[in-house]
This record gives structure tokens, C-alpha cells and sequence, in this order.
């Protein structure tokens, strides 16, 4: 495609050489020659471009396969970061359902390995949603119901259900919780 241009636009240059070719015979061989010699510049140059095209493209499939494996990588590494301080958590879950003690070790282990868990959440820069003695916040919090009292301001949280988090300030998910319903307050 792109040769078919180039020999059109050197067959139009041709033409007024042609023109003049047949008014003076002798100084068209001398412009003949020299379209010839133009021609396979043009054709040299076209080659040229050509093969420097295929390069870049090759350049570009080869940045693109790169990029692919770097950002497969980068995922690998995140998972890997994220994942690792939880076989800790794993390994002490397994113990403690091969432990034969008594139901008040088993907490205890089990209190011991929520602990451990909460610090590999940290570690991730996870906390968990503040709630009991808050006012409820619609961002963070999820009411499933309400506490009729008059010891509590209105909508201050109760009771949490489900624990939420967030990392950083990106809320993962709301906390669901009870909230105040104080008609003493919601009437004044």
C-alpha cells in the first residue's frame, strides 16, 4: 500500500519530465536517468520505512508482553504481602482444633488467634469501624433496627451486629448495627 504511493507520486513526477522528454529528445535520456535514480530512492527510502516500521511494531508487541508480566507480577507481589501474615493466623487454627483441652483453653486459644488476626489486619492498614457509643453514620454504619430508650441520645449506635472495616479511610464494609430510638429527644 504504502509502495503503490510512492511509485504513483514518482510516476506523477515523471510525467512533465516526459512532456519535456519529447519536446528536446537529447535532454530527455539525461532526465530519464535522473528519474530512474529518483525512483530508486524513493524505493531505498520506502524500504527504509518499511523495516523501520516493522521494528516498532515489534518494539511495541515486545513493551506490551512487558507490561503484562510486570502488572501480573505487581498483582503477585500484593497478594503475596496480603496473604502472608495470615498463614500465621492459619497455622493456629489448625493447632488449636488438634488441642485436646477444655472448653475454656479452646477460647482462650481462640481469643489468642482473633488477636493475631487483628494485628495482621493492621499490618494491611485495616481497622475496624467505630461504633457502640457513636452516632450512627449512614457512610459506615448499616441500621438493621432500633432500640426504643430514653438513656441514649436518638441514633446513637446500641449494639453492633457485624463488625465493619475500612483501609485507610475506604470503607470495605458498613458495620451493622442497632441504633438509639429516643422519643423523648425526636419530640422536643
Amino acid at each position: 500500500m504504502v509502495e503503490d504511493t510512492m511509485v504513483k507520486e514518482a510516476e506523477e513526477k515523471a510525467l512533465p519530465a516526459e512532456a519535456t522528454e519529447e519536446q528536446t529528445p537529447a535532454a530527455g535520456e539525461g532526465s530519464a536517468e535522473a528519474l530512474k535514480t529518483e525512483l530508486e530512492q524513493v524505493r531505498g527510502e520506502r524500504d527504509q520505512l518499511l523495516d523501520r516500521l516493522a521494528r516498532l511494531q515489534a518494539e511495541f508487541e515486545n513493551t506490551r508482553r512487558r507490561e503484562v508480566k510486570e502488572r501480573q507480577d505487581v498483582r503477585d507481589y500484593a497478594v503475596q504481602n496480603a496473604v502472608g501474615p495470615f498463614l500465621g493466623v492459619m497455622d493456629n487454627f489448625q493447632l488449636a482444633l488438634k488441642s485436646d483441652g477444655t472448653l475454656e483453653q479452646l477460647k482462650a486459644g481462640v481469643e489468642l488467634i482473633l488477636k493475631q488476626m487483628e494485628e495482621a489486619l493492621k499490618g494491611l492498614h485495616v481497622q475496624p469501624v467505630e461504633t457502640v457509643g457513636t452516632q450512627f453514620d449512614p457512610r459506615i454504619h448499616e441500621a438493621l433496627g432500633s432500640i426504643e430508650t430514653t438513656e441514649s441520645p436518638d441514633h446513637q449506635v446500641l449494639e453492633e451486629i457485624r463488625r465493619g472495616y475500612k483501609i485507610r479511610e475506604k470503607l470495605l464494609r458498613p458495620a451493622l448495627v442497632r441504633i438509639a430510638a429516643n422519643k423523648a429527644v425526636v419530640s422536643e
